[in-house]
């Protein structure tokens, strides 16, 4: 069970600087001090942002990841970049994210690089919040590769053998002294509707193995997030009752984005683990107030005792302005601390 009641947590990324894209898109006019230090710099504001809004769980802002996969395919050999495949202009959505051909069997030399992340939080990071790390399960990590039908036949195959490097990943956080890890499988949630969702489970299960009773070990299930546009079935339903058997102490839910639909539903979680629920909406440039955050606490507790109730933004915060992002979590923050008098 959580430490406090009514936690106050966030999913993994936070909003770059303005600067911080610009380097990213210029990286070749900097040496590797330069790059360094824009890191550190970034990360530094990442975690003052989120110390100053009051958070009890803090990250990295997850700065060192200019997208949610493909920050990982840098780690991963046996990928092309696959621009055919790669929508480039009109309205956004998910098919203009980039998308990699597989060319070889995948490996991963030199790990994700998830522990170097986690190192530098705490070599930045105040005494005082915790420190979680959080990492893309392998489901959706495959998600924009495409399987070239002859070493691997489908995302499943893909998934089995990223499987091995996320495991690694999280028994080296581990290693590394790492208490929270969040792993993130929102592809899991978008495709529960019509996917064998004990196959999904068997496969997270055997992904996080190495931090069961050694972490605390949470998952992210949301329906996707970009530039505001989600990609999933936004229904909780389908996940019941198999995702109840995730090895987790706390469930990441999506809600404030959907209006709190299926919130009885959050029951059937808290009997098995803690419940973050997302009472922040990442997509809307509403900003919540204390007072909001307040009313959709109460009405979360009708379902989730107090001991067992975190309370987050819906997804990450990469895909809102920065201006937005701090004034929601303290915003969270007030109604978390006023809830919890």
């Amino acid at each position: 069970m959580q430490p406090i009641p009514i936690r106050t947590t966030v999913i993994g990324s936070y909003p770059f600087p303005g600067w911080l894209e610009f380097g990213s898109q210029n990286m070749d006019q900097f040496g590797k001090a330069d790059i360094e230090e824009m890191i550190d710099d970034a990360v530094s504001i990442a975690i003052k942002d989120q110390v100053d809004a009051g958070l009890d769980v803090i990250t990295d802002g997850e700065q060192t990841r200019l997208d949610f996969n493909l920050s990982f395919y840098g780690f991963l050999k046996g990928l092309q970049p696959n621009h055919d495949e790669t929508r480039k202009f009109g309205p956004p959505a998910h098919d203009q994210r980039g998308k990699h051909s597989i060319v070889e069997p995948l490996t991963a030399p030199n790990g994700l690089g998830a522990v170097e992340e986690f190192k530098r939080l705490v070599r930045l990071a105040p005494e005082g919040p915790t420190l979680k790390a959080s990492i893309p399960g392998p489901y959706t990590l495959a998600g924009r590769m495409i399987p070239d039908g002859k070493i691997y036949k489908d995302r499943f195959d893909v998934t089995e053998a990223l499987l091995p490097f996320v495991h690694d990943e999280i028994a080296a956080l581990v290693e590394a002294g790492c208490q929270e890890i969040t792993v993130d499988e929102p592809s899991m949630s978008c495709y529960a509707y019509k996917e064998d969702t004990k196959r999904f489970v068997d496969i997270f299960n055997r992904t996080v193995a190495a931090a069961v009773g050694k972490s605390r070990l949470s998952t992210h299930l949301c329906f996707g997030n970009f530039k505001g546009r989600p990609v999933g079935y936004r229904k909780l339903y389908p996940m019941l009752p198999d995702f109840l058997d995730f090895d987790v102490d706390e469930i990441h839910v999506e809600m404030a984005n959907r209006e709190f639909d299926e919130i009885e539903l959050l029951a059937h979680f808290a009997e098995k683990m803690d419940v973050a629920v997302g009472i922040i909406d990442v997509k809307n440039y509403y900003i919540e107030t204390p007072e909001d955050v307040v009313e959709r606490i109460k009405a979360c507790l009708k379902y989730v005792p107090a001991e067992k109730l975190a309370v987050a933004p819906d997804c990450g915060l990469s895909q809102t302005a920065r201006w937005a992002a701090k004034k929601k979590l303290s915003a969270m923050c007030k109604g978390a601390a006023e809830m919890r008098k």
